[in-house]
């Protein structure tokens, strides 16, 4: 017997009908003699309802009470989740974040987990029952409700799983594991049987949507063996676990894009030590991520060009910033592109293989692709081109590569 915990996201219980085929689900796998623990989001598109209600009262609402009225989604679902599961026979019982006392910081709206009380969950599963837990939601020292963000609902499963030593952390979705690349852009991309953390959390970080990468961070730092799997369809999914040191590396194990990319330059700033914090300072003041960033000095020594990469919904604020503080530090010229998007190759063979960035290169080269910027770490390799070229790009990666290929 094994402890499993799943995790089924907004998709997987938007209508009555889907709670009832996910209660069959959960009923399906305690049939194999594992006990169960169930994580459910809200039901698709309450939580955008729910945040639509508090923001025709107030915008910005109050943090802590707007925490109060997001986490009832949840209760929702896990009220409707049990009362499926005890119409067919199946003994469950439903907790909210504060019943199970998943301790949080009071950090509204992003709260983190700081611990969790498992003895409550631990004594209905030795009394034979499913245990479902409403995801994205805690509850601080002072007793107040606080919710993950968006998302939280992947983290709150993970950690049970770390909580209760389970086996396995099943994450139930509307795709039936991680591709080599989004299979809506390649119809010949391959679903991988298994990734690594690092590969995983690379891609999390780079757009893949499959998974929050607070959560993969989490099963990686606790070694939780993930999951990912269908709702709707049977099939092994996508294990994501440490990485297996005997088993021989793919070279690549998938192709991410960003497509929310765009980029800043500042050219003819003075070169004096302290530039680059002068010129992003203001940025992150303003609470902006940035990216990738790229530094060339002039020949003559007396000038540097800046180019850095944000989000494109904080590009206008951004190039505002960079500009006024441009002007002060008596550069030449600012210029931006919100029309970019970034590229990356991704995967622990990298490590002992060369020539992965020449083929990448030389693969662009030959479709007139250019290539913006590079960013390169120990398992990825990433570029800025066009916006006009990214599924040119990923195609022509993708078979260059041969993805689709089985390792």
């Amino acid at each position: 017997m094994a402890l499993i915990v799943q995790k089924y996201g907004g998709t997987s219980v938007g209508s009555v009908e889907r709670i009832n085929h996910v209660a069959e689900k959960v009923i399906a796998a305690r049939a194999k003699g594992d006990d169960i623990v169930v994580v459910v989001s809200a039901m698709s598109g309450e939580t955008n309802r729910l945040v639509s209600l508090a923001k025709s009262m107030a915008d910005p609402p109050n943090a802590r009470e707007f925490d109060v009225l997001l986490s009832t989604g949840e209760q929702v679902t896990i009220g409707l989740l049990c009362i499926a599961l005890e119409a067919r026979g199946c003994p469950a019982r439903s907790y909210t974040g504060s019943q199970v006392r998943i301790l949080t910081d009071s950090a509204y709206n992003k709260a983190r987990i700081l611990n969790i009380d498992n003895e409550r969950i631990q004594q209905d599963l030795t009394a034979g029952r499913v245990v479902v837990v409403a995801g994205f939601q805690g509850v601080d020292e002072d007793g107040s409700i606080t919710t993950l963000g968006r998302g939280g609902s992947d983290t709150t499963a993970v950690a049970l799983a770390t909580a209760l030593k389970a086996e396995e952390c099943q994450i139930y979705t509307d795709v039936d594991g991680v591709y080599t690349t989004d299979p809506r852009i390649v119809s010949r991309a391959r679903r991988l049987e298994r990734i690594s953390f690092e590969e995983m959390l690379e891609m999390a970080s780079l757009g893949s949507k499959v998974l929050q990468i607070r959560s993969v961070e989490f099963a990686s730092k606790y070694n939780v063996p993930v999951r990912v799997l269908s709702s709707f369809e049977d099939g092994p999914g996508t294990l994501i676990a440490p990485e297996d040191e005997t088993m021989e590396q793919a070279l690549i194990s998938g192709i991410a894009f960003n497509k929310d990319e765009a980029k800043i330059t500042v050219l003819g700033v003075p070169d004096r030590p302290g530039i680059a914090y002068q010129i992003l300072g203001a940025v992150s003041d303003a609470n902006i991520e940035v990216d990738m960033i790229i530094q060339n000095v002039a020949p003559d020594g007396s000038s540097t060009d800046f180019t850095f990469t944000v989000h494109r919904n904080d590009y206008k604020q951004a190039l505002s910033l960079v500009t006024a503080k441009a002007k002060e530090l008596g550069a030449r010229e600012v210029n931006g592109d919100d029309c970019i998007v970034k590229i990356s190759l991704v995967g622990v063979g990298m490590r002992s293989h060369a020539g992965i960035a020449s083929t990448m290169f030389r693969t662009l080269a030959n479709e007139g692709i250019n290539i913006q910027m590079i960013s390169t770490s120990e398992i990825k390799i990433s570029v800025v081109v066009n916006e006009k070229y990214l599924e040119l790009g990923v195609r022509v990666l993708h078979d260059a590569f041969k993805l689709e290929e089985a390792a």
